[in-house]
């Protein structure tokens, strides 16, 4: 049994087409990739459309209405050892959102502070704001979210605590895929594509799945970004 998806588009895509004309179909997806595409702006999934299916490890499958004949992209559990080509790749898919604000807090008082995240978290959740990436160092949290919406409130009670800079008009750009757990040098090859395009990235971030690395760029860089990684990663 597999719950079918159909919608206007072949399936899940190496990246948006719209960004990249020779963006490819994907075949395979795990649960966890496709989770993260659906949060970080893949449009044909949303994250509640496959929560039920992965508790209940129904394979899900999406297909384009238009064009019944393809076989679409199909979403299980785990990719089994025999579908190599798919194994084989690093990078699953790129995907890209933009009209996120960036906000940096710095203090020396995070130095060894038991606590502070806490507090400085509990700051957001008092104003419902929901925080998309985060990366820490001893004396600064990045993070991003959504929209300035209520940011101005939360700036407010921030400073009080610690040094808080806001930037807008930014975009995350999230490279998925299982492979990357096995593969050394993604990273590598990520910065050098970007160092080539002369793309500044102002935050970094790898989930502790490691299946995704989540980069934050001008959002005037965010095409030519996607653009560049589509080019390393699945070239021809």
């Amino acid at each position: 049994a597999e719950i079918q998806i159909w919608t206007d588009v072949d399936g899940m895509m190496t990246t948006d087409p719209r960004m990249v004309g020779n963006a490819r179909l994907i075949k395979t997806l795990t649960f966890d990739e496709a989770s993260e595409l659906a949060y970080f702006g893949a449009k044909v999934l949303h994250p509640s459309t496959i929560l039920p299916a992965i508790k209940q490890n129904i394979p899900v499958r999406i297909l384009n209405s238009r064009r019944p004949e393809n076989e679409g992209t199909l979403i299980v559990k785990s990719i089994e050892a025999e579908d190599a080509s798919q194994q084989a790749l690093t990078v699953k898919s790129i995907a890209c959102k933009k009209g996120i604000t960036l906000v940096n807090v710095a203090s020396s008082r995070m130095l060894m502070a038991h606590g502070f995240l806490a507090q400085l978290f509990s700051v957001f959740a008092q104003y419902h704001k929901s925080v998309d990436v985060v990366a820490t160092s001893e004396i600064s949290v990045s993070l991003t979210v959504d929209n300035e919406k209520g940011l101005p409130e939360i700036q407010r009670e921030l400073e009080a605590i610690a040094e808080i800079r806001v930037a807008g008009s930014k975009a995350i750009i999230c490279i998925v895929g299982e492979g990357m757990k096995r593969t050394p040098g993604v990273a590598a090859r990520i910065f050098s594509a970007f160092a080539n395009e002369k793309i500044n990235i102002e935050m970094i971030s790898e989930g502790a799945s490691e299946i995704n690395l989540t980069i934050v760029v001008d959002e005037q860089d965010a095409e030519r970004a996607v653009r560049a990684l589509h080019n390393e990663f699945f070239p021809g």
